[in-house]
């Protein structure tokens, strides 16, 4: 059993020895615990083969290539799938250019759990040179200048028009997001999240690099895991700021837990990933494990509800994260029609923001993420993003949200602008 600092070195090296490949993903529980993660961390590394397509016939595609290959894969969804799935459309300006869909077989595969490294692809000699791996010196980061989309009028008065909709009977809820921009941004990827993850740690953290574009995440968020036959999904909706004063932190705990507005939001969310998950089910398998949980991580206290159910053994894996996305934690109720309104409404497209990227294994298990709380980053055209978002409810106080959205970007701004 490796000490606690010799873990941590071990997956500094590992990190930044994955690094040097054109793509690479690293996923990090960071020492949360968790019922359903298979790892403490796993790194994937460089191509075997590779899959990169776009909405239109994507999930089919991925059907194929994990026929084809029944080998570890790793990759993303783009939230722009929806217009694969649903009559929608994605026509707000994007800087960033991901693909809608990327997956890929590495040639390495490492993982780590209770302190032991294990090599699942490739040759097992890769361990000694990750160990005798010299990473470089940090370099001095740069404040990266950021403009936002919105300003704190616009957004307000479009949380007030989508009130509008809530009470004219159009829907109950909407998840409206805001970019934060800059272009010209010269970030080191690699340092820049080993920074994001230092400042907030959380359970579905990952690296993603996929040629010159990046994904640096610390979202605390899972969208849908696989374990044998039972899938299961964890929406978070309801968010409080932390204290430094240990009391004054419980009493925001218990505040957040007992918060009729938050358990209004949480529970819409819940009964739409109830209802994503019946597509998939065995008849009357769905359950709620835990309604209005709530965790605590170094910026904020959240409130999170777990939800199962046993996938029906007709129904394809692939098909019941199809059935199941773009995740209602990120859209609203009823859900075609929240994101129609977030297309009309929000000015950036989302992309790869609020999409998915995890892992499926050889045997079809597989655990995804939800890309919230993360740094999106084009190294070629220089361009870098992230967005932030809340629920807007009909009890919603638009700038109440407008600091909620601040709350949630605080780790980032604090990342970038040093």
């Amino acid at each position: 059993m490796k000490t606690p600092q010799k873990i941590s070195d071990f997956k500094q090296k590992a990190l930044h020895w994955a690094n040097q490949f054109e793509v690479c993903c690293f996923l990090d529980s960071n020492h949360y615990k968790d019922t359903y993660s298979a790892y403490d961390f796993i790194i994937a590394a460089s191509v075997n083969h590779e899959l990169k397509c776009a909405a239109g016939n994507a999930f089919n595609q991925l059907k194929s290539f994990y026929t084809v290959h029944k080998q570890w894969i790793f990759g993303f969804f783009s939230y722009d799938l929806k217009n694969e799935i649903e009559d929608l459309q994605s026509n707000n300006p994007d800087g960033l250019a991901f693909p809608d869909l990327y997956f890929f077989v590495p040639e390495y595969l490492i993982a780590f759990k209770e302190g032991k490294a294990e090599v699942l692809i490739g040759d097992k000699n890769i361990l000694a040179e990750i160990e005798s791996f010299q990473v470089q010196k940090k370099e001095k980061a740069t404040a990266v200048q950021l403009s936002q989309k919105l300003s704190k009028a616009q957004y307000i008065d479009k949380v007030e028009t989508l009130r509008d909709h809530i009470l004219r009977g159009d829907i109950y809820e909407v998840n409206f997001c805001q970019e934060f921009f800059a272009e010209n941004a010269a970030i080191n990827p690699v340092q820049t999240f080993e920074l994001l993850n230092a400042v907030s740690p959380t359970p579905f953290a990952g690296y993603f690099k996929i040629y010159n574009q990046y994904i640096l995440s610390a979202t605390p968020e899972r969208f849908l895991c696989k374990r044998g036959q039972k899938l299961i999904s964890q929406p978070i909706k309801g968010t409080a700021k932390r204290s430094f004063d240990p009391a004054e932190d419980e009493v925001i705990k218990l505040q957040l837990k007992n918060d009729v507005k938050e358990q209004a939001e949480n529970v819409m969310i819940v009964d739409l990933v109830r209802h994503d998950l019946t597509k998939s089910a065995v008849k009357g398998s769905v359950k709620v494990e835990e309604l209005f949980g709530i965790y605590s991580f170094p910026q904020v206290h959240q409130m999170i509800s777990t939800i199962s159910c046993e996938l029906n053994p007709e129904i394809h894996f692939i098909d019941a994260i199809k059935n199941a996305f773009p995740m209602g934690s990120m859209t609203g109720a009823p859900k075609v029609k929240a994101m129609k309104l977030i297309e009309e409404y929000e000015v950036s497209k989302r992309g790869i923001y609020s999409g998915s990227f995890g892992c499926i294994s050889p045997d079809g298990d597989f655990d995804f993420n939800v890309i919230i709380r993360s740094i999106l980053y084009n190294s070629e055209s220089k361009y870098l993003s992230f967005q932030v978002g809340g629920a807007i409810t009909y009890q919603s106080n638009a700038a109440a949200e407008y600091e909620e959205c601040l709350l949630k970007a605080s780790a980032i701004l604090k990342v970038l602008e040093g």
